[in-house]
Order: structure tokens, then C-alpha cells, then sequence
């Protein structure tokens, strides 16, 4: 490809979106609408991106974990032209090409980055246009061509003549630039515009006023590179996004019942012939193996997971879950929980912070809190770990092959062993040895006859 760098353009505040987040923070299908374009620019083969960051810049940068990113400030925002300008000094010796990207199109796909640039070397341009047919090109730069179809020019729309405002090529904001004949051109262009602002597209003016080619490429999908500038164009993207993961997932071998009603982030892997139903949401960075079934009205986030995993009516959050696992319904996985194989966890049952080991049980109605438990162990319904005394966390470990009966109290810290059984409505406070039983509950008494006493004393 030669050498090529990006400079991602994302120091603008977004007023249009209400907010007081930078508008480049809003999340595409759970990332980032900037970490999108990003992503693109590295999966087109660029291995050097620099951003310019302004409005709210540690924010912007404390939402993007990617550590190879190069930041490069625009304290006043003065146009595309000027936040341009603020990279140069990264820049100086570099004599490859540059790529400029919009921090605010997170559809743009990096096959398209790629076409454009591979046109661009080949041409020898000082400058390559991507540019979309637009059926409404309101708001948007027009391309002026000249009669032989090379580029002219671009006007913004604010700036276009009656005529200009009819022509349906647009400027996408995204372009290829030589280098050093990027840097001289910015040198030569003015603010003298209705913004007061340094247009980056006055330079290809500049360009073509000193003998220069300029060339363009037309996307095949406009959609793409469509910008967010307000919540209704952010919810679109976000659809559009989401819809293009499902197709995936599903030409992957994936069952998606009802993809409408279905909401699937990018980084979310799932193995064939898994099933999702209605009303599902996974989140995050998750990793789902085959053969599962997942929902309806689940959601997951940043789950790992194996094969012929069942999770109905429940919410699992930043876990892990082993192999022919079955959760739910309505069952509530909390963070840094280990479910291994062939555990079930039923209905109405919380588990946090914990261990749960191979083919252990937790049926229902129980709260399993920063817990150790062993392989085959019961733990019967209503069960609570007691492990807050109210200023500190203790730990519950339960050994092999246990038995919590019902209605069972675990006061933490303690400790039950392996084998032990737990009689039904205890509250233990103290360790139970390997192979023990343990009963603590008041003596029951029976009183004969007691009812008909108190009918015939009424």
C-alpha cells in the first residue's frame, strides 16, 4: 500500500446532539462512534492514526482504549482546514500519503478506505475525493467537475450558488492527500468564508490552481458515510449497524428468531447452530460457543461462555460460564462469577463475585455472594451466603459433593467440607468438618388438641 497515515478530525463539540458528552463518545452498537472509525482506518491496513482532538479532549480520550492512537489538540475550533493544520508538526518529515477520516462516521467500511487509497496511488494525485450519490443532498459540499469530469472544486452548501445546490455528488469529508503538497496547500488557504473558518476543501482549489490533479472516488453505498450529527442520525446509524452484525452472525451459522427485536454488538462472537430468541441484548465483548440458546429477554455483557450454554430470562454481566451450563429464568449473574461445566442455576437466584464449581446446583431462590464452590455440590432453595456484616465482605467455601438444605443461613467467613450435610433452616456461623452433619434450629414443640381449644375458648 505504501505509506499511508489518518488523521481523524474529531475535535468538535456536536451541538445539534443536546449533550454534554463530545459527540465523537456517543455509542454506535457499544463502541464509540470514533473507536468505529478507528477500527476502519487499522482494518484498511493504516497502521499510524493520528487524532485531533479539542472540545472535552480527555474525555474523548479517556473513551478510546487504544493505546497506539497518536492525540494532537485544536484548542480553537477554526474549521476542518485549521484541525488539520494541528498535525503537521507530527507530520514533518513524513513524505507518504494521509488519509482524512471524520470522527463522526462510524458506518464507513475499511474495504472502502482501502479503494480509495489503492485509486489514489495508482492515479499519482497530489489529492482523491471520496464522494456519494445523494438523492437529497441537503447540507452537504457539492463536487464541481469540470467538462472533462475531473474535480474542480467543492463548495459547501452554505457557500453554493442556485445551480451548485441542484448537483447530487456530495463530499463525504473523507479524502487522500500527498503529503507534503497537503501541508503547502493549507498554508495557502483563507478564512474568508460565511463561518470565518479554514475549509480543508479549499485546498484542493489550491491544488488544482498549481497544475495538480484531483480525482474521486464514489462509494457504493452513500449510507456509509453518512455523519451523526443529532440522536435521530445516531439511532439510524446504530440500526444500521446492528442490523449488518445479525446478517453476519446468521450467514455464520447463527438462528436469530426475530432480528428486529434483537441487539447484538460488534465485538460479540456466537458459534454455530446457537439460537437466539426475542428480546435479547449482548453486550460488550462476548464470546459464545455453539450449540446455545440464548433468551428471550436476556441480556449479556462481556460473557464468555461454551457450548450448549442455555440462558433464559436473565442478565449475565462480565462472566464466565462453562460448558452445558443452564441459567434461569430470571436468574442475575453479577460480575467476576464463574459458572463451570454442566452447573445450573435456576429461577430467581443471584450469584455474585463467585465460584460455582463442575455440576453444582443453585435451583432457586437463593444468593450466592464472594463464595468457593466445589464440584457437585446442592444448594437448596431459599440458601443465603450472609457475607457483608456491614462495613466488610467475608467469604463462604463450600467443599465436593455438599448439601445446603433449604432455608439454609451461611454466616461468612466459614467453611463447609466436603460431603457435609447442612440440615434444612440452619444458620451456621461456624466451619462444618468433611463428612458432618450440621443442624442449628430451635427445638419444635407440638401441642395436641390446641386449636379446638382456642375455637371453643372464643
Amino acid at each position: 500500500m505504501g505509506q499511508v497515515a489518518s488523521i481523524i478530525l474529531a475535535a468538535g463539540k456536536g451541538t445539534r446532539m443536546r449533550s454534554r458528552l463530545p459527540k465523537v463518545i456517543h455509542n454506535v452498537c457499544g463502541k464509540p462512534m470514533l473507536a468505529h472509525v478507528i477500527k476502519a482506518a487499522y482494518e484498511a491496513g493504516i497502521s499510524r492514526n493520528i487524532v485531533v482532538i479539542g472540545h472535552e479532549a480527555e474525555m474523548v480520550r479517556e473513551a478510546i482504549d487504544n493505546s497506539e492512537v497518536e492525540w494532537v489538540y485544536q484548542s480553537a475550533q477554526l474549521g476542518t482546514g485549521h484541525a488539520v493544520m494541528q498535525a503537521e508538526s507530527l507530520l514533518a518529515e513524513f513524505r507518504g500519503n494521509i488519509l482524512i477520516l471524520c470522527g463522526d462516521t462510524p458506518l464507513i467500511k475499511p474495504e472502502t478506505l482501502a479503494q480509495l487509497i489503492q485509486a489514489h496511488l495508482l492515479s499519482g494525485n497530489a489529492a482523491t475525493v471520496l464522494t456519494a450519490l445523494m438523492d437529497d443532498p441537503t447540507g452537504y459540499g457539492r463536487i464541481i467537475r469540470d467538462d472533462d469530469g475531473r474535480v474542480l472544486k467543492i463548495v459547501e452548501h452554505r457557500d453554493a450558488a442556485a445551480d451548485q445546490l441542484k448537483l447530487k455528488e456530495i463530499n463525504t469529508g473523507i479524502y487522500c492527500f500527498n503529503s507534503p503538497k497537503l501541508f503547502a496547500g493549507l498554508k495557502k488557504i483563507t478564512a474568508v468564508n460565511t463561518q470565518g473558518e479554514y475549509y480543508l476543501t479549499d485546498v484542493l482549489s489550491v491544488l488544482r490552481n498549481d497544475g495538480e490533479s484531483i480525482g474521486a472516488v464514489t462509494v457504493r453505498d452513500p449510507l456509509e458515510t453518512m455523519g451523526i450529527n443529532n440522536r435521530v442520525q445516531l439511532a439510524e446509524a446504530d440500526r444500521i449497524m446492528r442490523q449488518n452484525k445479525l446478517e453476519q452472525l446468521m450467514m455464520e451459522g447463527v438462528t436469530i428468531i426475530d432480528p428486529q427485536n434483537t441487539y447484538i454488538n460488534q465485538d460479540v462472537v456466537i458459534g454455530p447452530d446457537s439460537v437466539v430468541y426475542p428480546g435479547t441484548i449482548i453486550e460488550g465483548i462476548c464470546r459464545l460457543g455453539e450449540k446455545c440458546q440464548i433468551g428471550p429477554y436476556t441480556r449479556l455483557k462481556d460473557v464468555t461462555a461454551g457450548d450448549n450454554v442455555i440462558i433464559q430470562n436473565s442478565v449475565v454481566l462480565e462472566s464466565s460460564i462453562g460448558h452445558n451450563v443452564s441459567v434461569g429464568p430470571f436468574a442475575f449473574i453479577r460480575p467476576e462469577t464463574i459458572l463451570s461445566d454442566g452447573v445450573k442455576v435456576g429461577d430467581f437466584v443471584e450469584i455474585k463475585k463467585s465460584v460455582i464449581g463442575k455440576g453444582s446446583k443453585v435451583p432457586h431462590l437463593s444468593y450466592v455472594g464472594d463464595a468457593q464452590i466445589g464440584d457437585k455440590v446442592n444448594i437448596g432453595a431459599g440458601t443465603i451466603t450472609c457475607n457483608y456484616d456491614g462495613s466488610k465482605k467475608w467469604k463462604t467455601t463450600i467443599g465436593n459433593n455438599a448439601f445446603i438444605g433449604s432455608n439454609t443461613n451461611l454466616v461468612a467467613p466459614v467453611h463447609v467440607g466436603n460431603d457435609a450435610v447442612i440440615g434444612a433452616g440452619s444458620t451456621i456461623t461456624k466451619n462444618v468438618p468433611d463428612g458432618a452433619l450440621s443442624v442449628e434450629r430451635a427445638k419444635q414443640s407440638i401441642y395436641p388438641g390446641w386449636v379446638d381449644k382456642k375455637t371453643k375458648k372464643k
